[in-house]
Parts: C-alpha cells; structure tokens; sequence
C-alpha cells in the first residue's frame, strides 16, 4: 500500500495504470471451458480517424459492460479493430497527393497508388487505437484486426463466391445512386435526405396525333433529354382516354408513349409525369414494367453527354437553367411554382446523389431479410431499447437489393475475371490466369471494389478466424452484445445479422444496445460547420479519463441523445476528487492491514452495510438491464451522500477515539470494507482512481479489474436497524433544515429535546445528533414540554422536536432583519406590479416580457410568504 498524495492528478497515473494493466495480461480473453464466454466485437472505427465524442460515449459503454463482466468471472473478450474506410480513406491521400505532388491517382497508377495508401496506413492507421487507449479502453490488443488484414480478406472473397454461387450476387445493369464528387456508386444507406427549397415546372407536351397537349409537373428539367414516356394513373378520368397514344418530347422533337401506371399520384402536380428511366428509382420501375427505351443523359461527373444534344457538356444544374430558357422560349413552359422536396446527398462529402443507371453488383436481399427479420420477431436477437426493432424490422420489409460495387481502387477488388478473348465472367476464390472456357490467357480482374459496409458485414465472425474453423470461433461466437448508435442500424446492424445467418446459421450477437448520440449543451449534433465538436483528448489531459466516461454515463438511458458540457464534465472531476479526499482521510487513520468485517457491528455500520448491499444489487442489475445511467447515479448517490457525508462523518469520533480499541478498529473495518467494495463497483464506471485508492487500501490480488465483483450478502441486510437510521436522519435533516431557516450557524450549539416512541433507536443514536444536528444535549421527554412557546419545534416521521432557541438567536435582532428584508422584498414586487398594471406596457410588451414579469412577481410572492412564515415562527416576547 502506497500512501495516497493530497490530490488526485489524473496525468501522473493514467498512463502507467494503462501500461501496468496491458503488461500483465489482464485485458486478453482466452478459450476457456471452465468459464463463460462473453464477447463484444468493437464497431471498427475508420482508419482515417481520430477519436471525437461519438467514440469516446461508443467505446465507454462497451468498456463498462467488458470491465463488469470479466470481474463476473467471465471470460470477457473485447475484440479491436478498424475499418479501411474505403472512400474517406482514398480522399484523404488523394488530398495529400495533390496539395504535396500536385498528382492525381491516375497518374501514379493503381498499383503504385494503393502503395501509397498502405503507407498511409501504417503511418497513420494507429493513431486512434492509441487514443482509445487514453480512453482506458480494455480491448485484447492482441487479437486488433484490420478489414483488409489477410484474414478478412481471405473472408470478404468465401462470402462474395458463396453468395455468388448461390445466385444472390450478380451484376446488373439497373438504377444506382451516384456521388458526382466521389466518383462512385453508394448504397440506398449511403444517401441522406435533406428538406431543399425548389421548384416545380410545368411544361407542355404536344400530343403528336395534334389533338391537344399534356401538361406534365417536374423538379428536374435537366433529365427532361432522358424522357421516353408520360405516365397517367390509369383511373383518372381526365387522361385515361390518352393512354395507348403519343406525345412529343419539347425541343427534342422526339415521339414518346402516354401510358397508364397505378404509381401515378393523381394529387400530385397535373397528374401527368415524365418518365425518365435512367435517373430516377420510381421512373427505372415504371420503364421495366412498360419495356421503356432507357437514354442516359449524365457522365459520371455530372455533366451532360452526347444523349444531350445541344445541352451537352453542360454542368447539371447550367444545364437545368438552359433548359428551361429554351422552353420558355419555345411556348412550352406553363407555369412555375416553389416546392419543397426531399434531396438525396452522399453522406460523406454531402454532394447532391445523381440517380443514374449504371451496370454495377448488387446482393439480392429478399431471400436474406427474411431470415434476418424472423431472429429480430422470435426474441433470438433482442434490441435495447426495444422500440429499435421496429426501426430495424421496417427498413428490412421495404429493402432493395444491395449494390456492392464501388468504382474506387481502395478496398476489396470484387473476385470477378473477364476473359478478353471469349468474354467468359468467372468468380473465383483464387487469382484466374486462363479462362475455364476456351483456354484464353488474356484475364484481367474487376476493377471496382466492394462497398466497405460488405467487409464490415463479417466483422463478427471474420475477426474470430472464419472461414477457418477456429476454438475461438467455436467458443466466443455468436457475439453477446453490439454497443452502437442507432445512426447505423441500417448500415451495419442489419447487414451483420444477415451475413451471420447465411454464413455462420446462427445470429451474430445475442443483443443490439442502442445509444443516442452526443450533443453539444444546447441539444444541436456535433459538426464541423458549427464549430461546436469537443475534443475528448483535450478533456482526458484537463480533467482526467474518469471524469469524461463518467460524464458521457451520466444521464444516459439507452437509445436516447445526451447533451455534453465541460460544466458537467467539472462536476464529474469533482466527484473524483470527493472520493479521493474521503479516502485519503480513511487511509489516514487505518491501522488494519486487512479488509474484513468485524464481529460486532454499530448501528451505523449495520445501516452502510445494508445501504452497501442494496447497491450491490441495484448496480448488477441496472449493468445487466444496459441501464447504466441507472447504476451510476446510484453509485454517485450512495457514495457522496450516503457514504461521505453522512457515515464518515457520524464514524468519526470513534476513529477519533484511541481508548475504545474496539469501536476504533471496528470503524477503521467497515470504512476500509465498504470502501474497497465500491471501488470495486466503480471500476467500470471510472477505472483509473477505482485502482489507485484500492490499491492503497488493504487487498488481496493484484488488480481491482480482475477482482471479483461484489454479490448481494443476505447476511448484510439490515432491515430494522436502516430503518431506525434512516428515521434519525429525516430527523437530523429536519433540524438542520429549521437552523438554516433562522440563520443560525453550525458553530451554535442548542439542546435537542425529543419526543419519541422509538427512545432506544434514538439513545442509540445519539452521537449522531451530537456530530450532524449541532446538538449541545440531548433530552428525552414523555410529553410535550411546558414552555412549548420558546421553543422551535419540528415533526419528523419518527419524533417531535423541540429546541430553546431563545440561547442562539436574539429573536428582537432576528425580527429586524427579516423585517428589513421583507421591505426590500415588497420593493421588487411594487416595482413589478406597477409595470403589469400599467395597460400601456401589458398592450405593448411582447408576450414573452410580460411572462418573465409575472413569473417575477410570482417568485417575489414566495419569498415574501416565506419571509412571513418564520416572522410567526419567532417566539413571541
């Protein structure tokens, strides 16, 4: 035991507690058939990243669960990794390529390029594991995985064949969202929609037989090249007798078919709709039911092709301007209107999503949400909060197929070979260099690469050795929780429990806990644009790693946002430094060199033993419920309030007093006990102070992280003797509440005289009021004493009390003051009245003013009663 220095310095013993834990082995997990497997797989952070707030609330969730579990005796693997993140990661050394060299990717080539990116790697892929670390993340170093290690490679490639060869891969040519910027495809994941102002164009088409015209409405004009039909709702009334005829496209002076589609929405716009296949979802369905010609009108960055006719060359919305001038100028265009409308953007550079066809890969994902849905309905995946599954179960009612395929060079090449010289495609788990088919040599691979969400998809069993059939397989999978936010259910959630049914046949993890994200103080999300992002290293090296994860816990109930401030995170640093004052105050007085009970215990200790012992079971079962909020509010509760500033306070004459050997050593037991043991249940919570005070106290074992985790003792439940305390704290309370009222300062002391009918819980107890309620003595009386009327009294649940305060307070001085008081309180309220009574102010001043006014006068009003309750409490004379 080292002796405990006056404060507690977070930066002079994180890192070497962090060292001294990793060095000794204490966050791996083995296979081991004598203990139970509990496994979290971490959500695998970017490569390219560094720890923001999001991680830091991500990470100390998992950590608290991991930490309590393997103290459970459970063999507890936390298992580490990072993503490749395959577009954030090209752009980023794209970025560099170009401010540095002044080159592009194509210009080094893709072999020398990707060169360039592992370099990148191994320079920088470690940066936000160390800062995990700082975090006190307990992950198994030794088993970190990569998503393009070797192993998840060898994964990625038996998942792709497999799926293949069953027919639920294929590659087709279909409608796609396409990022402009970073040139490649997404998944419907990918696109996050945004309410934009626009407009809506009504534009006329001539029917071509010149018996009339269409009025069609649109938000985008610049596909109007792409058109290759109208389509009506086959039960308006007002266009049924079109459908079977044709119109001509303005401008372009093409013939396009009018037909009837039951997707129509007759409210909307003129009824009529202008079909174009290749650049939009719902108008590629319409055209794959009426065998439509399908035109592309866009290049890949946007601008407008050789389709375009005259417009080509022209950016998308240059052109949208062009086109619509010319159909001014034409007499087609009717009418303009503002509309708002859902925008589709990629959610990673935030562009504007180009829907367009493109031939690309795709999982067909009917045959696999089914299974994935029927785990989530029957129990057999269970989310927390439960209401997620609702979420989750109706985006995989409604999903479409998966396009996988991205056209970018880091990432997962999909296995894919063409043979020049026959044009075989062949799908293969190993390199092809001649053609199966005719013999041919002349292969070349896919270019694209998968979707990084694909690696990911197998993260649960990839990271444990499948496709080899490994003991850790075999022993840690499935899974026992996913800790993430419910941003990427659809993303990462889902596809991990499909990819686990198809592959492995068996879920991938038991339980989905969902968090909410971090807010700044005013509830608005974390982002750069707002310059509201709070750095969670800069608050580990001002505040310490304990006082940020007991923060980010804090408040939090699952599925739900918090709101994060440094005013909070200053109150977690003060409860640390609470508990490090209260034990270096009991370390100062310990002469024991064991922590164990006594034999014969007070009535205080029977009370924090018991009060001890309801946490035990309160916190197991919050932890075990993923109600951490819950447990670290007791926790916080128990430890400030029951713990330091009632029990220490009421033990402190016994530590005080050498000559009774035995109530002194008995005090030092229950402080050193109590305290040890919450520390223990602590340590999820704040792991770096829990260590260094249990370790400057009486212990067996070398570390609080592999100490056992306290269970609920039936021989420390106290029931009678809590009670009897708790009575005569309600009673301590009252009195110190009624002092406070009159002013009357600790250092004063009065008699205490009771009335009670429980004499020998308050004998008992009597030291308490000594110590906690200022009492110069205490008497016991049987009735109501005589000179009742010089006397303060107070009615508690368990006494009546009465105190001759005439000793303390000089009640004609006492009467003055609050008489003065009073004066300056009615002041305020004339001052506030007048304004509400003046009809010129209440006619004129918004109704918020006039609120704040009368809620003014209203918190005047009390003041002014209370003023007047304790003017009538003061003894008359």
């Amino acid at each position: 035991m080292s002796e405990l220095p006056k404060t507690y310095d977070p930066s002079a013993v994180e890192e070497k507690l962090y060292k001294f834990w990793n060095d000794s082995g204490f966050f791996g997990a083995e296979v081991d058939e004598t203990k139970k497997p509990f496994t979290i797989v971490i959500p695998p952070p970017n490569v390219t990243g560094q720890l923001h707030m999001g991680h830091a609330f991500d990470e100390t969730l998992q950590d608290i669960l991991i930490r309590f579990k393997r103290m459970q005796g459970y063999s507890a693997l936390w298992m580490p990794g990072t993503d490749h993140a395959g577009i954030a990661t090209q752009i980023k050394v794209e970025e560099n390529l170009r401010k540095e060299e002044g080159l592009t990717r194509y210009d080094l080539g893709r072999e020398k390029f990707l060169e360039r990116v592992w370099d990148w790697k191994h320079q920088y892929g470690s940066r936000i594991i160390e800062q995990l670390k700082k975090l006190g993340s307990s992950c198994d170093w030794r088993r970190e995985r990569f998503t393009m290690d070797e192993g998840c490679s060898k994964a990625v490639k038996e998942v792709f064949v497999n799926l293949y060869e069953k027919g639920l891969i294929y590659k087709g040519h279909r409608i796609i969202n396409w990022c402009p910027h970073c040139a490649t495809a997404l998944s419907d994941a990918e696109v996050e929609y945004e309410t934009q102002p626009g407009k809506l164009w009504h534009i006329r088409y001539p029917l071509a037989d010149g018996s009339g015209e269409l009025v069609v409405a649109t938000t985008r004009p610049e596909t109007f090249m792409g058109d290759t039909g109208v389509a009506v709702n086959p039960n308006d009334e007002r266009y049924k007798h079109l459908i079977g005829k044709t119109c001509i496209l303005p401008i372009m002076n093409r013939e396009i078919p009018i037909f009837g589609d039951e997707y129509v929405d007759m409210e909307f716009g003129t009824g009529c709709v202008k079909v174009t296949p290749c650049h939009d979802p719902n108008d590629f369905e319409m055209g794959q039911r009426h065998n439509l010609e399908q035109i592309l009108v866009f290049n890949e960055d946007a601008t407008v092709n050789e389709n375009g006719g005259k417009y080509q060359g022209m950016d998308r919305y240059e052109c949208r301007k062009a086109v619509i001038q010319d159909l001014e100028e034409g007499g087609y265009l009717v009418k303009t209107e503002d509309h708002e409308h859902n925008v589709g953007t990629c959610y990673r550079c935030g562009t504007t999503v180009e829907p367009m066809t493109s031939a690309q890969w795709f999982v067909k994902m009917a045959p696999l949400a089914k299974p994935a849905m029927e785990v989530v309905k029957d129990g057999r995946v269970k989310f927390v909060p439960e209401r997620f599954s609702k979420t989750y179960l109706r985006w995989m009612e409604n999903v479409h197929d998966w396009c996988i395929s991205r056209q970018l060079w880091w990432g997962h090449r999909i296995p894919a070979y063409y043979c020049d010289d026959c044009g075989e495609m062949t799908v293969s788990r190993t390199d092809v260099t001649v053609c199966p088919k005719c013999g041919g040599t002349h292969m070349r691979q896919e270019e694209d690469v998968l979707d990084t969400w694909f690696s990911s998809a197998l993260w649960p069993f990839s990271t444990l050795g499948w496709p080899d059939k490994t003991p850790e397989l075999d022993y840690f999978y499935p899974t026992s929780v996913l800790v993430t936010g419910y941003d990427i259910i659809f993303f990462w959630v889902a596809r991990m429990i499909f990819s686990g049914l198809e592959q492995m046949h068996e879920e991938p993890f038991k339980t989905v806990y969902i968090h909410g994200l971090v807010r700044d103080a005013q509830g608005r999300k974390m982002s750069k644009s707002l310059g509201n992002g709070i750095d969670p290293l800069e608050i580990i090296d001002q505040y310490g790693a304990d006082a940020l994860r007991f923060t980010l816990v804090t408040g939090n109930s699952p599925g739900n946002d918090m709101r994060f401030s440094t005013e909070k995170v200053e109150s977690s640093r003060n409860f640390a430094n609470k508990i490090w004052n209260a034990s270096r105050f009991i370390q100062m007085n310990l002469t024991i060199d064991k922590a164990e009970l006594p034999e014969n215990l007070a009535l205080e200790d029977k009370w924090i033993l018991s009060k001890y012992n309801d946490l035990v079971a309160a916190v197991t079962e919050n932890i075990d419920k993923y109600e951490l909020g819950l447990a670290v509010q007791k926790l916080y509760d128990f430890i400030w309030d029951n713990f330091c500033d009632w029990y220490i306070e009421i033990v402190k004459p016994r530590l005080q007093n050498k000559d009774d050997k035995a109530s002194n050593e008995s005090a030092q037991k229950v402080l050193c006990y109590v305290l040890s043991h919450t520390m223990q249940l602590l340590h999820p919570f704040m792991p770096f102070i829990t260590e260094t005070i249990w370790q400057a106290l009486p212990h067996e074992g070398e570390s609080v992280m592999v100490s056992k985790w306290p269970e609920y003792d039936e021989k420390l439940h106290f029931a009678t003797e809590a009670d009897q305390v708790e009575t005569m704290m309600d009673t301590i309370r009252a009195i110190r509440a009624r002092r406070a009222e009159m002013n009357v300062p600790p250092s004063k002391k009065a008699q205490v005289i009771l009335l009670t009918d429980d004499r020998a819980a308050y004998e008992a107890g009597s030291l308490f009021f000594a110590k906690l309620a200022y009492a110069s003595d205490i008497e016991f009386v049987d009735a109501t004493p005589a000179n009742v009327d010089s006397m303060v009294s107070v009615v508690t649940k368990g006494a009546q009390v009465y105190m001759p305060m005439g000793e303390l307070v000089d009640f004609e001085k006492e009467r003055a003051r609050l008489t003065k008081e009073k004066a300056k309180v009615q002041k305020d309220i004339d001052f506030v009245m007048k304004k509400l009574n003046n009809p010129g102010f209440v006619n004129k001043a918004p109704e918020a003013v006039i609120a704040q006014e009368r809620e003014k006068a209203a918190k005047y009003q009390e003041l002014m009663d209370k003023l007047d309750a304790s003017l009538a409490a003061l003894p008359q004379g």
